[in-house]
């Protein structure tokens, strides 16, 4: 179980969002009010083993493997391992990866082991179709002896708990059957997305499917703890949906766009503007500083959060959605003319 015995209950925890759950978001999280769990965006186990091994074999066979030809490809160049950099604020912090491949999963599961990740999770639930098509992410519902198989060969490559973060079913609800495969292949935690493959995000999280869940696990694997996911908008609401479903913990995804106080108990309203402003450009200076590099772009999802519900905001979220450096948007807010609420 490693850390996840400690954890008091009920726990609130860290969801893992691509291209939003960075080092440099997480950190920003860190330092207003931690999770009890970080979560890293999630990793292809395959492209681990690729980048890393076959650009060292290539290399020390002759071949063109890596960007200078003839070497490894540096960790430090290694866009894969960027998503797995982690700051020593983050603990415990749990690597996802995904894969369909039991030995790639072994691979990547020690991979995070030597990193100093406190876990690792599997993702089982993501819809997008190129996961699936590799027989990853929400297919894996489908295929409920591959995803023990998985499970296991993560618990033997390392000491690390290990966690699962799955979806109700694929097409319909399937906790029967779905949920009882992965409760006997004994992860420490499993993560139910409180929602179909089919039914994506475009349907309210059905909490009633918990109260089952839990029943199953109280049957099955009485030790497995389960997080609720799903339409969690802040710890108060998150404490509400755990007492009534009676899961261990909820995982907050949405709620921390915007508010990377919400792990601190703030609700978006509490918090004065010019703060929110100030942390969108401690954001914007964090990713940058990420390698390597992103693009910049990615931070407009954040720039919408961030900058809504005041007067002049659609005018000042337009122009920090052209700005290309974190010192063109910090200049552009220091230059907007903002209320001081």
């Amino acid at each position: 179980m490693g850390f996840w015995q400690e954890l008091k209950k009920p726990f609130f925890v860290m969801a893992p969002m691509a291209d939003v759950t960075d080092v440099a978001f997480r950190a920003l999280v860190a330092a207003r009010g931690a999770p009890d769990v970080f979560w890293t965006e999630f990793v292809s186990a395959d492209g681990l083993y690729h980048t890393r091994e076959i650009a060292t074999m290539k290399a020390k066979s002759g071949e063109a493997g890596s960007p200078d030809g003839l070497r490894p490809l540096r960790d430090a160049e290694n866009p894969l391992m960027r998503d797995l950099q982690f700051d020593k604020s983050e603990h415990p912090i749990v690597a996802q990866i995904f894969s369909s491949k039991p030995e790639m999963i072994a691979y990547a599961t020690k991979l995070v082991a030597e990193l100093g990740f406190d876990g690792v999770d599997i993702n089982m639930g993501c819809p997008d179709r190129a996961i699936e098509r590799q027989g990853c992410g929400s297919a894996m519902i489908k295929n409920p002896k591959l995803a023990a198989e998985i499970i296991r060969a993560a618990k033997e490559a390392s000491n690390l708990p290990v966690s699962v973060k799955t979806r109700v079913g694929y097409n319909k609800e399937s906790l029967d059957e779905w949920l009882t495969a992965l409760l006997e292949a004994e992860p420490a935690a499993i993560t139910l997305h409180l929602r179909t493959r089919k039914e994506m995000s475009l349907v309210p999280a059905d909490w009633e499917h918990m109260k089952k869940a839990i029943a199953i696990r109280n049957h099955v694997n009485p030790r497995v703890l389960l997080i609720g996911n799903g339409d969690v908008q802040n710890i108060e609401d998150g404490r509400a949906k755990v007492a009534e479903s009676g899961c261990d913990g909820a995982m907050l995804g949405r709620a921390m766009f915007g508010n990377p106080w919400v792990f601190a108990g703030k609700k978006p309203e509490d918090t004065p503007l010019a703060e929110k402003l100030a942390a969108l450009i401690e954001l914007a200076h964090g990713f940058e500083k990420i390698t390597p590099p992103k693009n910049f772009a990615i931070l407009k999802k954040h720039i919408k959060a961030f900058v809504t519900g005041f007067d002049g905001a659609a005018d000042l979220r337009a122009r920090l959605m052209q700005a290309e450096s974190a010192d063109e948007l910090e200049k552009a807010i220091l230059d907007a003319s903002v209320p001081q609420v």
